[in-house]
């Protein structure tokens, strides 16, 4: 029988801002459609990743390595028995757009048109960067992950096309994330929402679905987990933060957070609270 234990690390190392790690293997565990407000490189270790996007499923192996652009939609699961283990680096887009503008290689806003590609050399510079700031070895780090964002942006990075004109539906769309964000812990019904709006619920809910790759009670979950680990990350408790972002209770904040972010809420504040017992200890976000 496969094993089923499952475990995940997800952290941040003080002497690089801008960035946050994921070192973890999961069997059962399914990530919900979400997006992140950075990049999202993951080199998968071992078994199978299935990866939803509103294209289809792709799946990744061992040796190869998984590129999420800043707000694209999607999900993941294990595509094996066995599950799968991979290392994650979170970077900031701003991170990104420092070193394709030292690179010079690409025109325009800098992404990635694959979401899978085999590339073992990167996936080993990854996990290089991992084992460095586990040492504390900034050094090292910093060089390596300098290293494997050059190497993905010149072998697999483009420019991502320009955004079409904005139409009734998507301006709605945009309208009504403002709204939510603004109202985010007393969010009104679908209905209400579109009649501010001026617009049918049916409609708004496809303009939205169209412009964010989710119905907007999935953006909403989504971005109070972004709220939330803003709170844990200044020291806020999880129960303060559930209340604070329009949760229930702990619990429910606790079940989605889990299937977001990968690791509890608790787990997730007591690695920032070492960051910043540390002499300069710093934070910074990144989904």
């Amino acid at each position: 029988m496969p094993g089923t234990s499952e475990w995940a690390r997800h952290w941040h190392f003080a002497p690089l801002p801008g960035l946050d790690l994921l070192r973890a293997r999961y069997v059962r565990h399914t990530f919900p459609r979400h997006a992140h407000d950075g990049f999202t490189f993951g080199a998968v270790t071992g078994g199978i990743e299935e990866i939803g996007l509103a294209s289809g499923t792709v799946r990744a192996g061992s040796g190869s390595v998984v590129m999420i652009n800043p707000e694209v939609a999607h999900t993941a699961r294990a595509g094996a028995p066995e599950g799968w283990a991979y290392a994650t680096l979170y970077p900031a887009g701003q991170v990104i757009r420092e070193v394709a503008a030292e690179l010079g290689t690409i025109r325009g806003t800098p992404g990635f048109a694959e979401t899978v590609v085999d590339d073992p050399s990167a996936a080993h510079l990854i996990n290089a960067v991992h084992r460095a700031a586990e040492e504390g070895n900034a050094l090292a780090a910093d060089s390596l992950l300098r290293l494997v964002l050059a190497r993905l942006l010149r072998v697999h990075g483009r420019p991502l096309p320009a955004r079409p004109p904005r139409t009734a539906g998507a301006r709605n769309a945009l309208l009504a994330r403002a709204a939510l964000e603004e109202r985010i812990a007393d969010p009104p019904p679908l209905a209400t929402l579109a009649a501010e709006l001026d617009t049918s619920p049916f409609a708004l809910l496809r303009a939205f679905r169209d412009a964010y790759g989710m119905p907007p009670h999935a953006w909403l979950t989504n971005a109070r987990i972004r709220r939330a680990r803003r709170l844990l990350e200044t020291g806020s408790s999880p129960a303060e933060a559930a209340v604070a972002v329009g949760f229930t209770d702990q619990p429910h904040l606790n079940r989605h957070f889990t299937r977001i972010v990968g690791v509890p809420p608790g787990a997730y504040r007591r690695e920032r609270a070492a960051i910043r017992a540390l002499p300069g200890g710093t934070e910074a976000r990144t989904e």
